[in-house]
Parts: structure tokens; C-alpha cells; sequence
């Protein structure tokens, strides 16, 4: 019932704390989608995993910025968020707390999703066990590349798509007729 993306990132949510690959995860799902099927309710569980990413960080305005739009999309999308097995008012009560610590200067800590329905804990159970993982564990704060994983990770296969890419454009351009 639940997409294999959503549960592999309640996973990297709860237990590996790996926000960024929480983000490429729902990411890369969502744009899979038809543009005129994708559902904004996958971006705001985006935004979510990219505002921790930049508190744990120290990033406190870009926490702030992603946590606030995060907040103004489920907000508004009620409906999705349940249907995706989540409690959607402590959800938000969670979104706001978490706002207001930051405009307090507090410093990051863990936050699990409130997860609702039964069906959705079974699942996700199930996979936290095929993974031989705990359902949760707090951030590990002295992980270097976990917390700087935008900067550490190998981008060469992107370059080489985007250098693959201009060649491309260069070549039409040059095509007679184009």
C-alpha cells in the first residue's frame, strides 16, 4: 500500500538520521511521477528532512525557512498526509514546536514522525527488520559525513551527466538546420 521510496525514507527518518538521503530518496520518487500526477505532499516530507539537515547543521535560517514552507504545505494537504499514515495534527504541533525552538536558538535534536495508522507501523517494521536495524535510534552528532553529506559525497557521476548533456546541446546547436 506504501510506496518502497516512502518506507526506505521513514528508515533513513528514524534510524540513520541521513536526512540528505532522505531528501534524494522522496526526491527522486517524486519527480519519477508524471508532472501533472506528482502530489506536493512529497515535498513537504522533503522540506522536513532538508530543514533537520540544516539545524543539525547549524543552519538555523535554512531550517526555518524549509521547516516554515514544510508546515504551510502539509498544512493544507491534511487528507494526504493521513493517507500516507501519518497523524496529521501532531505533525504540525511537531513542525510548530520545532519553528519555535529555532527561533529560540535551541539546538538540534531528534524528531520522529507520528506515525497513525497500523498498517503503515507494520510496514515500516517490516522493513527496519529486512534491514536487521532498531525502528529508531537518536543522531549521531560526531558523524562528519553524515552531517556535511551535501559537501562529501561523490558527485562524479552528475558531473558526467551534465558535461553529457552540454555535449548534446552543443552538437544540435551545431547541426546544419538546427
Amino acid at each position: 500500500m506504501y510506496p518502497q521510496p516512502y518506507l526506505d525514507y521513514l528508515v533513513q527518518f528514524h534510524v540513520e538520521r541521513d536526512y540528505f538521503e532522505c531528501h534524494e530518496i522522496l526526491e527522486e520518487y517524486w519527480k519519477s511521477a508524471p508532472q501533472e500526477q506528482r502530489q506536493i505532499v512529497w515535498v513537504g516530507l522533503i522540506q522536513i528532512a532538508v530543514g533537520l539537515y540544516h539545524q543539525r547543521r547549524g543552519n538555523l535560517n535554512g531550517a526555518k525557512k524549509m521547516l516554515t514552507s514544510a508546515h504551510s504545505i502539509l498544512e493544507h494537504h491534511p487528507e494526504d498526509v493521513l493517507r500516507l499514515g501519518l497523524d496529521h495534527a501532531a505533525l504540525m504541533l511537531l513542525l510548530e514546536k520545532r519553528l519555535e525552538e529555532l527561533n529560540n536558538g535551541l539546538s538540534y535534536h531528534s524528531m520522529s514522525l507520528p506515525i497513525l495508522a497500523a498498517d503503515l507501523r507494520e510496514a515500516y517494521e517490516r522493513a527496519c527488520a529486512l534491514r536487521d536495524v532498531p525502528v529508531t535510534r537518536e543522531s549521531d552528532l560526531n558523524d562528519h559525513y553524515l552531517l556535511n553529506k551535501h559537501t562529501l559525497r561523490d558527485r562524479s557521476e552528475v558531473f558526467a551527466e551534465r558535461a553529457r548533456q552540454l555535449q548534446l546541446r552543443e552538437r544540435q546547436r551545431s547541426e546544419p538546420g538546427s
